[in-house]
């Protein structure tokens, strides 16, 4: 089956988060919404009629975890990841953010250190701050093309912290971490006692070719230290489905997280999320990716050579997954900043490219201090809204 990327679906008066906040990130309501990370394109079809059969049951009572919910992501990460795991590895959590909070509830205390690397996923430093802990930097290295890490930098930042948030996919640079380097950090962090937990929300997005390696498949410890984040959510553009899943091979740390979850209440998914879960890891799902993986990826292009080919204010920092974009704004933000510098100069960013060039992206420095000098772009859109983005970005660039 083809499927069509390029409609345009109307979310105005539909409760959409990126339109019902639009004002409050942006500062106005008429820029194009290409922020927060869901996409505009349909919901898969056969996500579509999961749903309609579900609904023809008629009550909407408590639901259990299911066998096929369970074995639709053995195999998929069988097929996907050659990752053997078994059902029982596997526990339902209700997002990914859910299961970061639960971790540090679970194997933390307040006043704990958890490292995380910026810029990177703004709720990795929201929740374990909410939750009382101590939030340790661990800055990420511009490279000329992304980011990279900074091992001896990493070995004194993880002393004395007892978890680490990985992001693997990265958010938002979308870097697919290699074996090298997440063996070396799963031996950083087994050294030092520290926790990983990795999430790869972003794993079934790769991009062109390359790859996405788990974590906890690299080497023996990083097995044993490690809890796996996962979900469809992103993926299938099902977010308000809310259904993720953590997989743990330590059985001392499966037990003591599982339990802490079910105590909780935590593992009682919606009436909706398993049987859509199991929709989407089949091979109906993996054709629906595929195309879209494939859209995407001309939006990338298209953005980023038209960005190349017009200015060197704004670069586009090529993803390996996902369909949020970087963009390295320094140069631009360098003109636009005058005295100002910090949260100041990046704001002076924001309202730049809100007022003359009617864009909304998020900002950069929601990641971080890494993040000051960047924006971040959603194209997981119809190519027209892509399009639209370019020139109006270059027309606003026009006027400086």
């Amino acid at each position: 089956m083809k499927y069509d990327f390029d409609e345009i679906i109307e979310r105005r008066g539909t409760d959409a988060y990126k339109y019902v906040y639009l004002k409050d990130v942006c500062g106005r309501d008429d820029v194009l919404p290409m922020w927060v990370a869901d996409m505009d394109f349909a919901t898969p079809p056969f996500v579509m009629r999961t749903l309609q059969k579900r609904l023809e049951q008629r009550i909407m009572g408590y639901t259990c975890s299911t066998t096929e919910y369970r074995q639709s992501i053995v195999d998929w990460c069988r097929s996907h990841y050659q990752w053997e795991i078994k059902p029982e590895y596997i526990n339902y959590v209700p997002g990914v953010v859910a299961g970061i909070y639960l971790a540090i509830q679970t194997f933390t205390e307040k006043g704990d250190k958890i490292l995380i690397q910026d810029p990177v996923y703004h709720p990795f430093r929201f929740v374990p701050e909410g939750s009382d802990r101590v939030v340790k930097w661990n800055h990420l290295v511009r490279t000329e093309s992304s980011f990279e890490m900074d091992f001896d930098a990493l070995r004194e930042d993880v002393k004395g912290c007892k978890m680490m948030i990985l992001c693997n996919p990265h958010n938002p640079a979308g870097i697919c971490w290699s074996r090298d380097t997440l063996q070396k950090v799963a031996q950083i962090c087994a050294e030092e006692g520290v926790l990983v937990v990795s999430d790869e929300i972003h794993c079934d997005m790769v991009l062109g070719g390359h790859q996405h390696i788990p974590f906890a498949t690299v080497s023996e410890e990083a097995g044993r230290i490690s809890i796996t984040l996962q979900a469809p959510s992103k993926t299938f553009n099902m977010p308000g489905i809310v259904c993720s899943q953590a997989v743990v091979l330590n059985p001392l740390l499966r037990e003591k997280y599982f339990s802490y979850i079910e105590n909780s209440d935590m593992d009682l998914g919606n009436v909706f999320c398993y049987s859509c879960a199991a929709a989407c890891y089949t091979d109906e799902g993996n054709e629906w990716r595929e195309q879209m993986l494939d859209y995407v990826q001309g939006n990338i292009d298209l953005l980023a050579d038209g960005l190349e080919n017009a200015t060197d204010k704004i670069k586009v920092i090529r993803p390996q997954a996902s369909f949020l974009v970087l963009l390295d704004c320094r140069n631009l933000l360098a003109q636009l900043a005058g005295e100002s510098t910090g949260e100041e100069a990046q704001e002076k960013l924001v309202r730049f490219l809100a007022d003359k060039c009617g864009v909304g992206f998020n900002s950069g420095s929601m990641f971080g201090p890494g993040g000051v000098g960047y924006m971040r772009a959603n194209l997981g859109c119809p190519r027209s809204v892509v399009k639209q983005s370019l020139e109006q970005i270059v027309a606003g660039l026009a006027t400086l």
